[in-house]
Parts: C-alpha cells; structure tokens; sequence
C-alpha cells in the first residue's frame, strides 16, 4: 500500500524505513511547516544550563534536536515516545520515555515526584491546557515555553497516487487542503485526531495507537494482514 503521512518535513527522516518493515511505501505531505524561534530555544536551554527546572518534558522529537546540543546541564528528561528519546540521546542526553503516546500520561507518570517541582514544557504554540491543568492539580509548576510554530503551508496535500493518508494530529487534518476520494483509506495516528475527524464529518477507518509504527500495525490488522 502507498501512504500519504501528514509531517513536518523535520521529522519525516525515519518513515520510510518504518513503512517498510511495515511491507508499506510512504511520502510525506505537510499541511504545516515549523518556523523556529531560535532566541526561545537559547533562553530555555540556557536556563535549564542554570539548573531552573526539576524536570523537562519533550513532546515531540523536534523540540528535543533544538535543545539538546545546547544543554550543558540536565534535570529529569522525560519523552513522549522512543522516537523523541533517540534523538535526545543522539546529543548525550539520558531520558525516561512515557509507557504511552500521549502527553495526558506525564502526570499518572510522575505521581507524587511532581509536588514542589519545576517543569520545563518546551514545544509548538499549540497549548496543551489539559497538560498544564494536570501538572498544576498535581501541585508541580509547568513552565511552557513556545520554542517554535506551526504555519499552515496552505497548499493541496497531492494524494492522487495514494492509497491511504495518515493524519498525525488534530492540528495537521484541522489545516490540511485535499480531496477526498471514496477509495482514501482515512487514517488516525491516534485517537485525539481521530476525535477531530468525525467532528469534521470524516471519520478515520483506523485508528493507530499514537505512533507511527502502531498506527501501520492496526493498518495491517485492518487489511487481514
């Protein structure tokens, strides 16, 4: 099966190699593109260097290939997925990864070690309200610190030689131009997007599990594979 995945071309490098094992083909379409806010990324890695947080949570492996060259010192690291941990530990920096996919699990995670502590959020200028919520009910102090944007590219994601597309977030099917066809095999990373796409009137015929290997193992389970 050919697969449209919606990426920021930043993150795409490992997808092929992942749809392959799968027995897939894939490229990579981008509703999205980052724009860095290097002076942000600076500042927050210098102060984590000052020793100002108790711990940072990386959400997504971009964030984490900003701000790991730069850091000098670190707190507790904490990633989203194996993806986001690779990267970090490509700059020599140790990491826990959360048992799931999502980031409404850092704080069941943490448990009590969250009390009285400083919790460094660097990520999109997407707020994550339920994650702030929950740190701040845990008695932690989040600290989100927008270290880059996420621009819609506006132009029609080309699906014609697809046989599925993947949508990766609610934001990336909320700014995505394309076409849909009856014979589109609609796909949700996870089931956040996946939300988003039956509000919309689209609802995703497979659902993943938050990653993208998960996600290609349900298209499997799907197909009778």
């Amino acid at each position: 099966m050919k697969i449209a995945i919606t990426r920021l071309e930043e993150k795409a490098a490992d997808d092929s190699r992942i749809c392959a094992r799968c027995g897939h083909e894939c490229y990579t379409v981008s509703p999205l593109k980052a724009e860095v806010r290097i002076e942000r990324v600076r500042e927050f890695a210098a102060s984590v260097n000052r020793e100002e947080y108790d711990c940072i949570f990386f959400a997504s492996a971009l964030p984490a290939g900003l701000i790991a060259p730069l850091l000098e010192r670190q707190p507790r690291v904490i990633a989203i997925g194996p993806k986001t941990a690779e990267t970090l530990e490509r700059y020599g920096v140790d990491s826990e990864v959360l048992p799931s996919y999502y980031s409404r699990e850092f704080v069941p995670y943490c448990g009590d070690w969250l009390k009285g502590r400083k919790i460094g959020l660097p990520r999109a200028d997407v707020p994550d309200r339920g994650l702030i919520r929950a740190i701040t009910g845990a008695g932690g102090e989040p600290h989100e610190v927008r270290v880059y944007s996420l621009v819609p590219t506006q132009r029609v994601l080309d699906l014609d030689g697809a046989d599925a597309v993947i949508f990766t977030s609610a934001m990336s099917f909320r700014e995505a131009v394309w076409t849909p066809r009856p014979d589109l095999l609609l796909v949700a990373i996870g089931e956040v997007t996946a939300e988003v796409m039956r509000e919309r009137g689209f609802p995703p015929a497979v659902v993943g599990d938050g990653s993208l290997a998960g996600t290609l193992a349900a298209i499997n389970r799907y197909q009778g594979v």
